[in-house]
């Protein structure tokens, strides 16, 4: 891995309280980056900021802490807000936060399916209220932590939030597929990438067995480095660019996927 100085760099990572966004948090601050931790509330994301700098002797100074509940489309657009104000220029977004759909088909106050919402739509959102801060210079970058299982997915448009049949590892495997194909999305430049299997909470829909969660950062954080030549769009198991699924190379399945998260979150297409 590479190790060269990222003190010039402005991160945000979401869901980073445990496992992989924990880990990413830790390894950039390490190399100088200024790192805004983002946690389902501002305790969560300041707990695990504390913890960081007792642990790590990380300057608590490189860290930001954010919270925002993603079962909350509000909350998310609150947060946007604020990082903003606070960060006009930010240098890489990392959307990380994710969770395995539960066993009962559950629906947000917002209306969508749980895992649809979490994984990918508050990651959609989000992306789209901090696109200025990304882009006010060159070589702002997104890196969407997804997953190999999208290549098991299919998006169903007519049912996006699976009411009518729905099977959690269906459901949540939707969500990757839809974060993957949305890193083609042309507004800014983003990256998918498949950490490998690791042992995080997410460790049951995989296997018994993983990597540690700190090897799994260590895929992301590579993406992270302006170091890293990255096309839009591209897919990573790994560090090895692999071929996404057919559906995240269509040019037509992106738009159609921009219009449906659209309509969900509630943006102007």
């Amino acid at each position: 891995m590479s190790s060269s100085d990222l003190s010039s760099r402005t991160v945000l990572v979401t869901g980073a309280t445990s496992g992989i966004g924990f880990e990413t948090v830790r390894q950039l601050a390490e190399r100088g980056a200024t790192v805004l931790v983002h946690g389902r509330t501002t305790e969560d994301a300041q707990a695990a900021a504390d913890k960081l700098v007792a642990t790590s002797g990380i300057d608590a100074g490189r860290l930001r802490v954010f919270g925002a509940d993603f079962r909350s489309l509000e909350e998310v657009e609150t947060m946007a807000r604020r990082v903003v104000a606070e960060h006009p220029h930010l240098d890489v977004l990392v959307n990380n936060a994710g969770m395995a759909a539960p066993e009962r088909h559950t629906l947000t106050a917002d209306g969508n399916e749980i895992a649809f919402q979490v994984n990918f739509l508050a990651h959609y959102l989000l992306t789209c209220l901090l696109e200025p801060a990304l882009t006010t210079e060159p070589g702002g970058r997104v890196v969407n932590v997804s997953s190999s299982l999208h290549r098991t997915a299919s998006i169903q448009w007519s049912d996006p939030q699976r009411a009518r049949r729905y099977s959690r590892l269906a459901a949540y495997a939707q969500s990757q597929l839809a974060l993957t194909v949305f890193a083609a999305d042309p507004r800014v430049t983003a990256v998918s990438v498949h950490p490998g299997i690791c042992e995080t909470e997410l460790l049951s829909l995989y296997a018994n067995s993983g990597a540690s969660a700190a090897e799994g950062a260590g895929h992301v954080v590579r993406l992270c480095d302006p170091a890293t030549e990255i096309v839009n769009g591209a897919y990573y198991d790994r560090d090895e660019r692999a071929e996404p699924a057919q559906a995240a190379a269509e040019d037509r399945t992106v738009k159609r996927l921009t219009k449906l998260a659209d309509q969900l979150v509630g943006q102007q297409a």
